[in-house]
């Protein structure tokens, strides 16, 4: 199982954990698990189509995965995956 950082903003979703074990074999397998697991995170994360919303940024072992293969992402045992945000500021 790969480990998800869960952001603070995002933690009412899962209980208030900071971190969560789900298996997956790409980005889009994992999101959706964590969906299952976690039913209000998903539609946070992914577009109906399926796709990441604009203002979520995932990466893999601190890779940004738009650089990498999108969800079709590969993601092992090992790997770390980052749910970041988008914030606005200024």
């Amino acid at each position: 199982m790969a480990t998800v950082r869960i952001p603070t903003p995002l933690r009412p979703f899962t209980g208030g954990k900071e971190e969560v074990a789900i298996a997956g074999a790409t980005v889009a397998e994992l999101v959706t698990n964590l969906g299952e697991a976690h039913p209000d995170l998903k539609a946070r994360i992914l577009t109906a189509e399926g796709g990441v919303r604009r203002f979520i940024n995932l990466y893999v072992n601190d890779a940004d995965i738009r650089t990498l293969s999108g969800v079709d992402t590969a993601v092992t045992d090992n790997d770390t995956v980052a749910i970041v945000p988008a914030i606005a500021g200024g």
